[in-house]
């Protein structure tokens, strides 16, 4: 990253009149001013870019002249970048930088329609060592505070994996008992009448069933009176 900074400032300074290279680190939250001496000796376009791993430059802002207006490119917020010049040098004033500010600016300006840069800066954004072991020693403390708490969500989801097991079985004797009973209403459906007439007859009454039948009569070619067949009759104990 370092050596790609350098080498996109020499090329930029070789295609220039003049450049300066400067290196600047600091700290996340902390206001950056970054300068460069103005090149023109009367009014001009002056730009502000800025380099990040390798990409394009991108514009950051722009005015005519000291006492122009200046505009901000898209992306960049007046709230948070402020140009501004007088005759002698250009200023960038960066508030409350972060990690993404790091990169390579440098400023340009329109003359004898060329842009020529003045300045390179490389912003190197550093975090803090005091902040970097706070957070690790966060990130410690949260680790070991979900050890301890380990064995209570074990604890828990055990009794509630007991509790499910148990509601499971009462659910499921219940429908073997309504399945049962739905069983034994259908077997009642069956013959109903003769579930009534046996509720009625005395036990004593079925130990003895009377059987009548008679004989087939076998045809005749004379004419004339037929004699009754005889009825037979078999009584039969049930005991």
């Amino acid at each position: 990253m370092e050596n790609f900074m350098q080498i996109t400032a020499i090329l930029l300074c070789s295609q220039s009149w003049i450049c300066e290279s400067l290196t600047v680190e600091v700290h996340p939250g902390e206001d950056i001013t970054l300068f460069c001496s103005n090149l023109s000796s009367s009014p001009t376009q002056t730009d502000w870019f800025r380099v990040i791993n390798g990409t394009k430059p991108s514009c950051i802002s722009s005015m005519y002249g000291p006492e122009g207006e200046p505009s901000y490119c898209h992306g960049f917020q007046s709230e948070k970048f402020n140009m501004s010049s007088n005759v002698t040098t250009v200023f960038l004033h960066i508030k409350q930088v972060d990690l993404m500010d790091s990169g390579l600016y440098f400023c340009g300006f329109y003359i004898k329609k060329h842009t020529v840069v003045g300045s390179a800066t490389e912003l190197i954004i550093k975090a803090h060592e005091d902040s970097k072991d706070e957070e690790d020693s966060d990130n410690k403390k949260a680790a070991d505070q979900l050890m301890d708490l380990m064995p209570g969500i074990l604890g828990a989801l055990t009794a509630l994996l007991s509790v499910t097991v148990v509601v499971l079985a009462v659910k499921n004797r219940r429908l073997e008992r309504a399945s049962s009973l739905k069983l034994q209403k259908e077997r009642n459906k069956i013959n109903p009448r003769l579930t009534l007439m046996f509720q009625n007859v005395d036990p004593d009454d079925l130990n003895y069933a009377a059987l009548s039948f008679q004989a087939k009569a076998k045809k005749s070619h004379r004419s004339g009176p037929q004699r009754e067949p005889e009825p037979h009759v078999v009584y039969a104990a049930t005991r």
